[in-house]
Protein backbone atom coordinates (compact mmCIF):
# COMPACT_ATOMS: atom_id res chain seq x y z
CA UNK A 1 0.00 0.00 0.00
CA UNK A 2 1.47 3.35 -1.09
CA UNK A 3 1.52 5.46 2.07
CA UNK A 4 2.33 9.35 3.16
CA UNK A 5 4.41 10.07 5.82
CA UNK A 6 5.02 13.32 6.95
CA UNK A 7 8.85 13.43 9.03
CA UNK A 8 9.47 16.12 11.68
CA UNK A 9 12.53 18.21 12.09
CA UNK A 10 15.60 16.54 11.88
CA UNK A 11 18.34 19.15 12.71
CA UNK A 12 21.33 17.99 11.30
CA UNK A 13 20.41 13.92 13.22
CA UNK A 14 21.42 11.87 10.27
CA UNK A 15 21.26 8.91 12.89
CA UNK A 16 17.92 9.27 13.29
CA UNK A 17 16.78 9.80 10.56
CA UNK A 18 18.08 6.55 9.69
CA UNK A 19 15.68 4.61 12.63
CA UNK A 20 12.39 6.25 11.83
CA UNK A 21 12.80 4.90 8.04
CA UNK A 22 14.24 1.61 9.02
CA UNK A 23 11.31 1.64 12.01
CA UNK A 24 8.23 2.75 9.84
CA UNK A 25 9.47 0.56 7.23
CA UNK A 26 9.86 2.92 4.35
CA UNK A 27 9.60 1.73 0.37
CA UNK A 28 9.92 3.36 -2.70
CA UNK A 29 6.11 3.45 -3.27
CA UNK A 30 6.01 5.68 0.00
CA UNK A 31 5.76 9.38 -0.28
CA UNK A 32 7.60 11.01 1.83
CA UNK A 33 6.59 14.68 3.00
CA UNK A 34 9.51 16.53 5.00
CA UNK A 35 8.30 19.76 6.97
CA UNK A 36 11.84 21.29 7.19
CA UNK A 37 14.32 22.29 9.50
CA UNK A 38 16.76 19.54 8.18
CA UNK A 39 19.90 21.40 9.64
CA UNK A 40 21.09 23.27 13.27
CA UNK A 41 21.47 21.38 16.24
CA UNK A 42 23.41 17.90 16.03
CA UNK A 43 26.84 16.95 13.65
CA UNK A 44 25.45 15.61 10.57
CA UNK A 45 23.83 18.75 8.46
CA UNK A 46 25.63 18.51 5.29
CA UNK A 47 25.11 14.56 5.45
CA UNK A 48 21.35 14.98 6.39
CA UNK A 49 21.34 16.97 2.80
CA UNK A 50 23.42 14.64 0.96
CA UNK A 51 21.04 11.55 2.05
CA UNK A 52 17.57 13.82 1.03
CA UNK A 53 19.44 14.88 -2.36
CA UNK A 54 19.62 11.09 -2.85
CA UNK A 55 16.24 10.05 -1.63
CA UNK A 56 14.55 12.39 -3.73
CA UNK A 57 16.19 10.24 -7.18
CA UNK A 58 14.71 7.25 -5.54
CA UNK A 59 10.89 8.15 -4.70
CA UNK A 60 8.54 10.91 -4.71
CA UNK A 61 9.74 13.45 -1.85
CA UNK A 62 7.91 17.02 -0.65
CA UNK A 63 10.68 19.26 0.45
CA UNK A 64 9.13 21.93 2.88
CA UNK A 65 11.22 25.11 3.84
CA UNK A 66 12.39 25.66 7.58
CA UNK A 67 13.57 28.46 9.25
CA UNK A 68 17.33 27.14 9.89
CA UNK A 69 17.17 25.80 6.07
CA UNK A 70 17.04 29.64 5.15
CA UNK A 71 19.53 30.43 7.12
CA UNK A 72 21.75 28.28 6.16
CA UNK A 73 20.99 28.75 2.92
CA UNK A 74 21.74 32.75 3.53
CA UNK A 75 25.35 31.98 4.92
CA UNK A 76 26.36 29.12 2.14
CA UNK A 77 25.32 32.46 -0.17
CA UNK A 78 26.90 34.83 1.61
CA UNK A 79 24.13 36.67 2.63
CA UNK A 80 25.44 37.14 5.71
CA UNK A 81 23.41 40.43 6.28
CA UNK A 82 20.43 38.56 7.06
CA UNK A 83 22.14 36.32 9.64
CA UNK A 84 22.53 37.20 13.54
CA UNK A 85 25.97 35.16 14.13
CA UNK A 86 25.76 34.75 17.49
CA UNK A 87 21.73 34.13 17.89
CA UNK A 88 22.25 31.48 14.93
CA UNK A 89 25.12 29.94 17.16
CA UNK A 90 23.57 29.44 19.87
CA UNK A 91 20.69 28.18 18.27
CA UNK A 92 22.52 25.33 16.39
CA UNK A 93 24.23 27.28 13.70
CA UNK A 94 27.61 26.57 15.54
CA UNK A 95 27.85 22.60 14.61
CA UNK A 96 26.60 23.24 11.11
CA UNK A 97 29.06 25.69 10.32
CA UNK A 98 31.75 23.59 12.13
CA UNK A 99 30.62 20.31 9.86
CA UNK A 100 30.49 22.32 6.85
CA UNK A 101 35.00 23.23 7.16
CA UNK A 102 35.42 19.74 5.11
CA UNK A 103 32.96 20.11 2.45
CA UNK A 104 34.03 21.21 -0.71
CA UNK A 105 32.69 23.62 -2.68
CA UNK A 106 31.48 21.61 -5.29
CA UNK A 107 29.02 19.50 -2.94
CA UNK A 108 28.14 23.37 -0.88
CA UNK A 109 27.29 24.26 -4.53
CA UNK A 110 24.72 21.08 -4.74
CA UNK A 111 23.43 22.08 -1.58
CA UNK A 112 22.43 25.91 -2.41
CA UNK A 113 20.60 24.45 -4.88
CA UNK A 114 18.63 22.17 -2.81
CA UNK A 115 17.78 24.48 -0.30
CA UNK A 116 16.86 27.27 -3.12
CA UNK A 117 14.16 24.34 -4.17
CA UNK A 118 12.55 23.83 -1.34
CA UNK A 119 9.07 24.39 -1.45
CA UNK A 120 7.24 27.14 1.80
CA UNK A 121 4.37 24.75 2.09
CA UNK A 122 2.31 21.70 0.33
CA UNK A 123 -1.31 21.40 -0.01
CA UNK A 124 -2.79 18.01 -1.33
CA UNK A 125 -5.89 17.01 -2.90
CA UNK A 126 -7.53 16.57 0.48
CA UNK A 127 -7.18 20.02 1.88
CA UNK A 128 -4.66 18.71 3.87
CA UNK A 129 -1.82 21.89 4.70
CA UNK A 130 2.12 20.71 5.21
CA UNK A 131 4.29 24.01 6.39
CA UNK A 132 6.66 24.36 8.86
CA UNK A 133 5.50 26.94 11.01
CA UNK A 134 2.28 28.21 10.04
CA UNK A 135 0.67 31.48 8.44
CA UNK A 136 -0.99 34.65 9.29
CA UNK A 137 -3.38 35.85 7.01
CA UNK A 138 -6.80 34.65 7.79
CA UNK A 139 -7.95 34.25 4.30
CA UNK A 140 -5.13 31.63 4.28
CA UNK A 141 -1.35 30.77 2.36
CA UNK A 142 -2.50 32.34 -0.75
CA UNK A 143 -3.25 35.91 0.85
CA UNK A 144 -0.35 36.21 3.29
CA UNK A 145 1.13 38.87 2.68
CA UNK A 146 4.58 38.26 4.55
CA UNK A 147 6.14 34.59 3.03
CA UNK A 148 8.88 34.20 5.53
CA UNK A 149 6.08 33.56 8.28
CA UNK A 150 5.71 30.31 6.57
CA UNK A 151 8.13 29.62 8.02
CA UNK A 152 8.79 31.32 11.24
CA UNK A 153 5.47 31.53 12.86
CA UNK A 154 3.91 30.97 16.19
CA UNK A 155 0.71 32.11 16.13
CA UNK A 156 -1.18 30.02 14.60
CA UNK A 157 0.04 26.63 17.50
CA UNK A 158 -0.45 28.70 19.85
CA UNK A 159 -3.91 29.67 18.91
CA UNK A 160 -4.85 26.27 18.61
CA UNK A 161 -2.93 25.50 22.28
CA UNK A 162 -5.45 28.12 23.21
CA UNK A 163 -8.51 27.23 21.68
CA UNK A 164 -11.02 26.21 24.29
CA UNK A 165 -12.45 23.19 23.36
CA UNK A 166 -16.31 23.34 24.64
CA UNK A 167 -16.20 26.38 21.47
CA UNK A 168 -18.11 24.48 18.45
CA UNK A 169 -16.47 25.07 15.29
CA UNK A 170 -19.32 27.10 13.89
CA UNK A 171 -19.05 29.94 16.41
CA UNK A 172 -17.87 33.43 15.69
CA UNK A 173 -15.56 32.60 18.36
CA UNK A 174 -13.68 30.04 16.79
CA UNK A 175 -10.33 30.77 15.08
CA UNK A 176 -10.91 31.35 11.24
CA UNK A 177 -7.30 30.11 10.02
CA UNK A 178 -8.70 27.20 12.18
CA UNK A 179 -11.76 26.18 9.09
CA UNK A 180 -9.92 26.71 6.05
CA UNK A 181 -7.82 23.41 5.88
CA UNK A 182 -8.94 19.66 6.65
CA UNK A 183 -5.51 19.23 8.54
CA UNK A 184 -2.26 21.15 9.17
CA UNK A 185 0.64 19.14 9.60
CA UNK A 186 3.74 21.58 11.23
CA UNK A 187 7.30 21.73 13.10
CA UNK A 188 8.57 24.47 14.30
CA UNK A 189 7.52 24.82 17.75
CA UNK A 190 8.66 21.04 19.47
CA UNK A 191 5.92 19.64 21.61
CA UNK A 192 8.77 19.22 24.40
CA UNK A 193 7.18 23.02 25.12
CA UNK A 194 4.42 21.44 26.90
CA UNK A 195 6.26 18.34 28.28
CA UNK A 196 5.26 15.94 25.11
CA UNK A 197 7.34 13.69 22.71
CA UNK A 198 4.90 12.33 20.54
CA UNK A 199 2.67 14.06 17.78
CA UNK A 200 0.52 16.40 19.31
CA UNK A 201 -3.24 17.39 17.69
CA UNK A 202 -5.07 20.48 18.69
CA UNK A 203 -7.69 21.35 16.65
CA UNK A 204 -6.81 20.56 12.72
CA UNK A 205 -3.16 20.98 13.59
CA UNK A 206 -0.69 18.19 13.45
CA UNK A 207 2.56 19.21 15.43
CA UNK A 208 5.64 16.69 14.65
CA UNK A 209 8.20 18.25 16.14
CA UNK A 210 8.58 16.10 18.80
CA UNK A 211 11.94 17.72 20.06
CA UNK A 212 15.07 15.89 18.03
CA UNK A 213 17.26 18.93 18.35
CA UNK A 214 16.82 18.90 22.09
CA UNK A 215 16.74 15.53 23.84
CA UNK A 216 13.41 14.08 22.32
CA UNK A 217 13.08 11.85 19.14
CA UNK A 218 12.34 12.09 15.53
CA UNK A 219 9.18 11.10 14.45
CA UNK A 220 7.55 9.84 11.47
CA UNK A 221 3.64 9.67 10.80
CA UNK A 222 1.19 7.86 8.54
CA UNK A 223 -1.18 10.88 7.61
CA UNK A 224 -3.83 8.58 6.96
CA UNK A 225 -3.85 6.23 9.90
CA UNK A 226 -1.76 8.15 12.49
CA UNK A 227 0.28 5.40 13.30
CA UNK A 228 3.90 7.26 13.58
CA UNK A 229 7.17 5.69 14.11
CA UNK A 230 10.45 7.29 16.29
CA UNK A 231 14.04 7.32 16.71
CA UNK A 232 15.63 6.93 20.10
CA UNK A 233 15.95 10.33 21.74
CA UNK A 234 18.83 12.40 19.72
CA UNK A 235 21.18 13.17 23.16
CA UNK A 236 21.15 9.21 23.01
CA UNK A 237 22.39 9.12 19.81
CA UNK A 238 25.18 11.42 19.78
CA UNK A 239 25.74 11.30 23.47
CA UNK A 240 28.80 13.15 23.19
CA UNK A 241 27.29 16.17 21.65
CA UNK A 242 24.58 19.11 23.11
CA UNK A 243 22.68 19.71 20.22
CA UNK A 244 20.76 22.84 20.96
CA UNK A 245 20.95 22.16 24.19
Amino acid sequence: MNRTLVIGDIHGGLRALHQIMDRAKVTTDDTLIFLGDYVDGWSQSPEVIDFLIDLSKKQNCIFIRGNHDELLFDWLSSNNENIDESMWFKHGGEATVLAYDTVSETKKKRHIEFLQSLQDYYLDEQNRLFIHAGFTNMNGIEYEYFPKLFYWDRTLWETALALDAAISKDSFLYPKRLKLYNEIYIGHTPVTKIEQTIPIQKACIWNIDTGAAFNGPLTILDVDTKEFWQSEPLNVLYFNEKGRN
